[in-house]
């Protein structure tokens, strides 16, 4: 069997490192380069090995869910509200203030007049 069938049959069975691929993290050609100077040595792959996905248990979710303190939670969204209408505020109160405060006259004067000829 030739290198290049062994680098494809190597990354068959290595699915994580098509993820480094799909992710953009790594290229196949940079795969191939180290797999052609390592082969299948666990020490040059072990930086690349992902834990597998543990499945999520319920019991878990629900014990979490359990030490969620939802006062707490509330307290600081109704601070976040509170910060958000100043900033609300800030922001209209200058913005009509600029409308009303425009200084200058009303009508267009002539062109030629310049220091009030």
């Amino acid at each position: 069997m030739s290198k290049k069938e062994e680098f494809k049959e190597f990354m068959r069975n290595k699915p994580e490192l098509v993820e480094y691929i799909k992710n953009k993290e790594m290229t196949l050609q940079s795969f191939y380069e180290i797999y052609d100077v390592y082969g299948d040595n666990k020490e040059a792959w072990s930086p690349y090995e992902r834990s597998p996905k543990v499945p999520i248990n319920p019991g878990k979710i629900t014990d979490i869910m359990k030490n969620i303190n939802l006062d707490e939670i509330q307290k600081h969204i109704n601070t976040a509200q509170k910060a958000l209408g100043v900033v609300e505020d800030l922001t209209t109160k200058n913005v009509s203030k600029g409308v009303n405060n425009i200084k200058g006259p009303l009508t267009s004067r002539p062109l030629n007049k310049f220091f009030e000829d």
